[in-house]
């Protein structure tokens, strides 16, 4: 933000620190075990009178000269003028923290040249008390070095108390000082171990040579388990998030870690291989795959570390971005305007792709390369557009911490978002069209209300049911629709019919055989735990057949509905037909018609890749199937992609515990996980935070130009959105997320952290409510059935329990369900979408002529046979005119 920008797009800023700074470590480290491993050599050699141990050591002592000091020196110079140019900020901050520090670990290191070339050029001058006492020197200002520039590196990680007390001993003894000295210092021996295999194949006395494999296979092998002890332990003073994030959410982590143990291992055993008289040519060859093992555990270790620091360069001042904070807030401000070298400082309509490459090389080159073998920035972007980028980018640093904040205006982000897809991954800009659909055509039943003795209304229990429709990798929920249906013997004063009555549902043809388009039936012995035959759902229920008689209804719970028609296509909204008849005679006593929506549009392919899977308008396909499960398994550990490609897919109820009516399982989930709904909205709610009620849209198959168009009732037409009940997406996941933690399920507070709710002041304001039992009360905005107010929410006034939800309520003298007249929910009448009004208001089409609640407009008739004179017998202020 301050400072230039190294361009560095092919390799990014990483990749060179990888590579200088892990060699260096590596050398460096070396340098440290090997001046032990040459003062206890030389003293063990003088001892035993060995001329060929001292001229081998001769010959060893230059090797380690050239090496340590001269590679190891560039290279040092190397770490700094790359820190320097990729980091200036952090690089300012840790010389201006720690001046005397790295004074005195100059001064050390200026012992250690002046005492190793006195120890070489002295090898056959100086008396053996006084060269070995040189050997000391060295090795004490080599270990002096290391203790000193590991408190320091320490302190990038775990400050301490350093933030508050700005002490230079609290930053230098910080919390993870001694376990990482001692992890270093053996570190060190180890390698010293390694290297000493490497010379001491060189040696032509047989009997010497086996001395010195042997007594570098001690130091390797005694060395192993202290590193696997001292790492554990380092990794035990962490900070609880960064132990978290080490041990558990981060996949990148999760390789390093296991090959740590695994290196540790492969070094000792490969070192006890060497002493037991294997041919020296094979000796050799081992020799060279130990040293690069041992390269690769000091790669990995440094790795590990790097990759836990992050976000920051210096934990809690400086992000990876080279960024302060403090420099950086309000976060949402526009960033270009404060970056001194950003030559855009404004986002237009025309510089759209040029402001996103100057946000990109500030807040993403750091880390990231375009193509390069470093952390590669399309193989992360490649498979998602410019919304889904959005949505990540608003996310960013919100759950998962490895990553910054993003830093600027909406506008920035849209940018930066559209630079990252067109850009660099080439992709191109696609309008989204609306999905032509076409109004269904009804036959709807004859009705006379002069002479007609009963009337049946159907309705569902639930506005449309939604599946992911991907059973072959997961499942979110299975195809099954409950219809409902009142039987009404029309009269002066009509009753409800539940006697001596069959009431039959018929599918429409085209929709008989729901298993032909679906996986659902090919895998439901693994989703939901039972073989099914075709086309019977996980109730019991055909496409056809009877409704079961309850309290003042009938209904058949789990018909099975897809959206497929058997000839191919996507229709939304099949209309079954149903038919009372008398139990006894057979004789048809009415008959009417009933939507059983059905939807598998969900557009989960704009953050996780891919697209539809059917005619490019509805379905999860298998590609963004298989990158959902790519993440859940990264960030949780499971195992589901994996599971799904042997033909096991998952349930997703069947671990987080879902009252949905189509969860198609006795879903009671595992102890101490979220419910389904608070993890998917918890979870989401990071990435979608911000957005208008249509974010609503990304999940669920609601928006307008989509092909189920699913909110389509009187509140949708008179504006009022998804968010005017449930609240934004914050405040619909943290009243799920509150009910969650007061369950005593830990990720819930982790999933609330981020965030902050928008229809009330406070997350403590937010009213707890259980999933799919607790909703939004009706009644909060129709007070006393009145008409609302014009900005009334009902956001934060649950139902009691499931009783009370709008589905299973009834009018006040318990007759009639509330959906009979008024519609199903999201679908409540008038309801309109592009499929017509004729299918979407059944009822008040078949028994007024026109879309209505039923009984609307003084149209008492439809099942009064009388006319009535006004009254409130239903619920109060029922009537109007």
């Amino acid at each position: 933000m301050e400072y230039p920008v190294w361009q560095l797009s092919a390799f990014g800023g990483g990749f060179w620190i990888i590579v200088i700074a892990v060699l260096h470590v590596y050398v460096a480290h070396f340098a440290v075990g090997g001046g032990l491993f040459l003062v206890l050599t030389e003293r063990k050699a003088r001892r035993l009178g060995s001329k060929p141990l001292l001229d081998y050591l001769h010959r060893h002592t230059r090797f380690f000269l050239l090496l340590t000091m001269v590679f190891g020196g560039l290279s040092g110079v190397g770490i700094w003028l790359t820190i320097s140019v990729l980091s200036p900020q952090a690089t300012l901050t840790l010389v201006r923290t720690f001046a005397w520090g790295w004074a005195t670990e100059w001064a050390f290191f200026a012992g250690e040249i002046a005492a190793l070339l006195v120890y070489y050029y002295g090898f056959d001058r100086l008396d053996a008390k006084t060269h070995l006492r040189v050997g000391w020197l060295y090795f004490l200002f080599a270990f002096l070095s290391l203790f000193t520039v590991n408190g320091i590196i320490g302190f990038m990680l775990t400050p301490g108390d350093w933030p508050v007390t700005h002490d230079f001993w609290d930053g230098f003894f910080n919390p993870t000082f001694w376990p990482s000295l001692v992890l270093r210092s053996a570190l060190a021996l180890l390698l010293a171990g390694l290297f000493g295999f490497a010379t001491a194949l060189g040696i032509p006395d047989a009997k010497a040579r086996e001395t010195m494999l042997r007594g570098a296979c001690r130091w390797v092998v005694a060395c192993a388990p202290v590193l696997l002890l001292s790492g554990w332990w380092y990794v035990g003073v962490l900070p609880e998030a960064v132990r978290d994030f080490v041990l558990r959410r981060s996949g990148e982590i999760a390789a390093w870690r296991t090959s740590y143990p695994f290196l540790l291992v492969a070094l000792a055993a490969g070192a006890m291989a060497l002493v037991t008289g294997l041919p020296l040519p094979l000796r050799r060859a081992l020799t060279v795959i130990l040293l690069v093992l041992g390269l690769g555990l000091v790669g990995t270790f440094e790795t590990i570390r790097e990759a836990a620091r992050k976000p920051w360069l210096v934990h809690g001042q400086i992000w990876s971005t080279d960024i302060r904070p403090g420099q950086a807030a309000p976060y949402d401000a526009p960033f270009l305007p404060r970056a001194r070298f950003a030559k855009v400082k404004q986002v237009t309509a025309q510089n759209g792709q040029e402001a996103g490459r100057e946000l990109y090389a500030m807040q993403c080159l750091a880390c990231h390369s375009v193509g390069g073998p470093f952390k590669d920035i399309r193989a992360y972007t490649a498979h998602i557009d410019a919304p889904g980028l959005e949505a990540y980018l608003t996310g960013q640093g919100k759950l998962f911490t490895h990553m910054p904040p993003f830093l600027g205006s909406a506008e920035e982000k849209a940018a930066l978002a559209a630079y990252l897809a067109q850009g660099i991954n080439g992709q191109k800009p696609v309008a989204q069209k609306p999905v032509d659909v076409t109004p269904t055509a009804i036959d709807l039943p004859p009705f006379d209300a002069a002479s007609a003795p009963y009337l049946l209304i159907g309705f569902n229990s639930l506005g449309v049911v939604a599946t992911a429709g991907c059973d072959g990798s997961f499942s979110l929920g299975v195809p099954g629709n409950t219809l409902a249906a009142v039987l009404v013997k029309r009269d002066v004063m009509p009753e409800v019919v539940t006697q001596d009555v069959t009431v039959t549902y018929e599918a429409p043809e085209g929709f008989k055989h729901p298993a032909a388009r679906s996986d659902f039936w090919k895998y439901a012995k693994e989703i939901i735990g039972k073989k099914l035959d075709a086309d019977v759902s996980f109730t019991g229920l055909a496409p056809d057949g009877t409704m079961a008689a309850g309290d003042k209804l009938y209904s058949a719970a789990g018909i099975p509905v897809t959206p497929y028609p058997d000839k191919g296509g996507v229709d939304p909204y099949p209309v079954f037909t149903l038919t009372a008849k008398d139990a006894k005679t057979g004789e048809t006593l009415a008959v009417t018609k009933a939507l059983a929506p059905a939807s598998t549009e969900m557009r989960c392919f704009t953050c996780h890749g891919g697209a539809f899977a059917v005619d490019g308008v509805t379905g999860v396909s298998a590609d963004t199937a298989k990158g959902i499960l790519a993440v859940h398994d990264k960030r949780n550990g499971t195992d589901l992609a994996s599971r799904a490609r042997a033909g096991a897919p998952v349930t997703c109820q069947g671990c987080h515990q879902s009252a949905s009516p189509n969860a198609g399982i006795d879903s009671k989930g595992l102890p101490g996980l979220l419910s389904l709904s608070a993890a998917v909205h918890g979870f989401h709610a990071s990435y979608l935070a911000g957005g208008d009620a249509t974010a609503c849209s990304n999940c669920h198959p609601t928006s307008p130009d989509g092909v189920t168009q699913a909110q389509r009732d009187n509140h949708a037409a008179a504006g009022i959105g998804c968010a005017r009940c449930h609240g934004y997406m914050e405040d619909h996941a943290l009243s799920l997320l509150a009910f969650e933690k007061a369950a005593g399920k830990p990720a819930a507070a982790r999933l609330m952290a981020p965030l902050s709710p928008r229809s009330v002041a406070a997350v403590a304001d937010v009213r707890p409510r259980a999933a799919w039992t607790q909703e939004p009360d009706c009644l909060t905005c129709h007070k006393d059935f009145t008409r609302p107010e014009a900005k009334a929410s009902a956001f934060n006034t649950w139902t009691k329990d499931a009783a009370g939800l709008f589905r299973n309520r009834k009018e006040d003298t318990g007759n009639i369900p509330c959906a009979a007249c008024h519609g199903s929910p999201h679908a409540t009448f008038v309801a309109a979408n592009g499929y017509g009004l004729d299918g979407n208001n059944i009822p008040a089409m078949q028994y007024m002529g026109f879309p209505g609640v039923v009984g609307s407009a003084k149209r008492c008739d439809v099942c009064h046979t009388v006319e009535m004179q006004g009254g409130d017998v239903h619920h109060p202020n029922m009537e109007r005119e």
